[in-house]
């Protein structure tokens, strides 16, 4: 008898019939002998509904009440769950994030997890019960319900898999795993048997969203084997581990982030430290910066460019704004217009001449490129966001030949 951690996302849940799939699937693993525990998502379009309603109130609700009213998705997802499988006869058990000892940080909105107690997880399966556990939320030290940001369902499935010590943890979503690149825009894109840690993080961190990137850190971090796999059709998906047998693949996939925005301080010193003061203001607000890219000085000065969020340009402003005397900078200029496309895989490292294809079918299609980021396993671009698909399709094409 194994012990298995499932995790749905909201497709996978979006209806009766939807549910009643899903609860084949959780009964399935169950009268094989295995221990269950299913993490839900909530129902597909509830959590934007939900924010629209805040939104009809109050254009700027507190966080903290943003938190209490987007958990109640998740928790009506366990409900109807178990519902379902108490229709089926099976002993079942929905439980919120406060319930199973969820304990985070009190950054309402991107919470971090903190610790699991788990007693009352494993009590209920002692008892041979499924448990269905709400995704994507917990608890801070006062109490309050906190949520751990979009996609956090799957970051909440890891932990339980890690303090249960899981055999494997399964992430049920509406495509048949990890592909090179979007299947509904790339008809060409292929999905992959196996794929590192490492591949997947930064697949996740550049637009995949198939996995939530925190996931996979922890999945890394404690060895979790995970398995990313369809709810609709059953075949085997993609598994996510430590080292892969694909030597020979340059890459693993091309991904497309289109909610960025790119910022750049005009002017700014040609001095040491100058970088540090830009910077450290913003990790002081909190926030997220991704490509940098700094100019060649120009007489005493020179320029700083970096991207964000699309939601957080506005934040990011007004902190620069607030620290121009401090920071020193002639003039801020902005772009929305922009989007990233990368290219990921742990064969780069030693297989020469990769960005120069990537660059090369660039070229070929007519796509200007704004900024370019390098690390080990990836290379991305910045390009206008009209020709982010096309910019995709072609270096698809070039690296996987259709």
């Amino acid at each position: 008898m194994g012990l298995i951690v499932q995790k749905f996302g909201g497709s996978s849940v979006a209806d009766a019939q939807c549910i009643e799939r899903v609860a084949w699937i959780i009964a399935e693993a169950y009268t094989e002998g295995n221990n269950v525990v299913a993490v839900l998502s909530a129902q597909a379009d509830t959590t934007d509904e939900l924010i629209e309603k805040a939104k009809e109130l109050n254009p700027n609700p507190s966080k903290r009440e943003m938190d209490v009213l987007l958990s109640t998705g998740e928790q009506a997802s366990v409900a109807l769950m178990a519902m379902a499988l108490e229709k089926l006869g099976l002993p079942v058990v929905s439980l919120t994030g406060w319930q199973i000892g969820m304990n985070t940080d009190s950054v309402y909105g991107s919470a971090r997890i903190k610790s699991i107690s788990a007693e009352r997880i494993k009590s209920e399966l002692d008892r041979r019960r499924i448990v269905l556990v709400a995704g994507f939320q917990g608890i801070n030290k006062f109490d309050d319900i906190t949520t751990i940001g979009r996609g956090g369902s799957d970051t909440t499935a890891v932990a339980i898999a890690v303090v249960l010590n899981a055999d494997v943890c399964r992430i049920y979503t509406d495509v048949e795993g990890i592909y090179t690149s979007d299947p509904n825009k790339v008809p060409g894109a292929r999905k992959l048997d196996e794929i590192t840690y490492d591949e997947m993080i930064e697949l996740a961190s550049l637009g995949a969203q198939v996995l939530h990137n925190r996931s996979v850190e922890m999945a890394k971090r404690y060895g979790v084997k995970m398995e990313v796999l369809s709810s609709r059709v059953r075949k085997p998906g993609t598994i996510v581990k430590g080292v892969t047998k694909m030597e020979h693949t340059k890459i693993s996939g091309v991904a497309k982030d289109a909610d960025i925005a790119r910022i750049a301080l005009i002017g700014l010193k040609d001095e040491p430290g100058v970088a540090f003061k830009v910077f450290r203001v913003l990790a002081n607000a909190k926030l997220n910066i991704d490509i940098i890219l700094q100019s060649i000085g120009r007489g005493n000065t020179n320029d700083i460019s970096f991207t964000v969020s699309r939601g957080d340009m506005e934040a990011t402003i007004e902190v620069l704004e607030e620290n121009k005397n401090v920071i020193d900078y002639s003039e801020i200029k902005t772009d929305d217009t922009i989007a990233k496309v990368s290219i990921v895989g742990a064969g780069m490292m030693s297989a020469p001449g990769i960005a120069a294809m990537m660059f090369e079918a660039l070229y070929d299609a007519k796509i200007n490129i704004a900024m370019i980021s390098t690390s080990e396993i990836k290379v991305s671009v910045l390009v206008d966001q009209n020709d982010a698909d096309r910019a995709v399709n072609a270096i698809h094409a070039k690296f996987f030949g259709v």
